[in-house]
């Protein structure tokens, strides 16, 4: 084969490889706040008071009140902060919440509970059964493959995540 049909069978291959990356870019303005309202079941990326994005979600499968103990499948309520990311998620992508906090904590201790942990805005549900779902998961936030990866791209850690009932 021809070096230059070569070449353009690498750069062919580079280029459909990168489009189905998983990790995107972003270079719009800087997402300073993220607003979660459980009741609509709407994620908003800020600016300031500006808004880039919203996204329709799915929350845990008991998603009235906040989340008090491990298991309740209820999404937290409060502020807290992005605080990590796996890119190796079982959900295509994900991001961490900095659920529990001291109140989170306190309130699961007097119950006698486990406040619980590993709280993410991650992609779509795996198993067939959950497509069908409103709510699913055991009380992240979920979003579509492909939006996680747009969320994933904008927001660093430290961001305040603001959840609302």
């Amino acid at each position: 084969m021809p070096i230059f049909f070569r070449f353009l069978l690498i750069a062919t291959l580079a280029v459909t490889l990168n489009a189905c990356s998983k990790f995107k870019t972003y270079n719009g303005p800087e997402v300073t706040r993220l607003v979660l309202m459980k009741g609509e079941r709407k994620l908003y990326l800020l600016h300031g008071d500006k808004t880039l994005k919203t996204y329709d979600v799915s929350l845990g499968f008991a998603p009235k009140g906040p989340k008090q103990f491990k298991g309740d499948g209820r999404t937290p309520e409060g502020r807290y902060y992005i605080n990590r990311r796996n890119p190796n998620s079982r959900y295509h992508l994900s991001i961490g919440i900095s659920y529990p906090n001291a109140r989170d904590i306190a309130r699961a201790r007097k119950m006698g509970k486990d406040p619980g942990g590993d709280i993410f805005i991650h992609g779509g549900p795996i198993r067939l059964a959950d497509f069908v779902k409103k709510d699913w998961t055991w009380g992240c936030i979920s979003v579509s493959n492909r939006e996680i990866e747009e969320i994933y791209a904008m927001v660093k850690n430290g961001t305040v995540i603001d959840i609302y009932p």
